[in-house]
């Protein structure tokens, strides 16, 4: 396989990523982002912890999806993440749900 195969292979995982990540965002409430991988979560904790002045966190999510292009499962019951890095944990807009003005046909 040539550099050009790898880098075009590479593309079209990506822009799959990218086509399953806006097909199921709405199904979740929260985005995460860690320093390694970035989640959509419906539940998530993310925990302090501190052993002998070192400072790190512990974050639990569970039903939820992991962008990563290598793995082949990409929908995870339970994670549970340490780290000492940054975490970043935003609640997605949901939209209001309610029954349109006009039927498909209109009225």
């Amino acid at each position: 396989m040539s550099a050009e195969d790898l880098e075009k292979y590479e593309t079209e995982m990506e822009l799959s990523l990218y086509r399953e990540y806006r097909d199921i965002v709405r199904q979740f409430t929260y985005v995460v982002e860690t320093e390694r991988r970035f989640y959509l979560a419906n539940t998530v904790e993310l925990l302090p912890r501190n052993i002998d002045g070192e400072v790190y966190f512990e974050l639990r999510m569970s039903d939820a999806w992991v962008w990563d292009m290598y793995r082949p499962a990409r929908f995870v019951k339970n994670v549970r993440v340490l780290t000492f890095k940054d975490v970043n944990i935003e609640e997605l807009e949901q939209p209001e749900l309610g029954l349109p003005e006009t039927g498909p046909f209109g009225r």
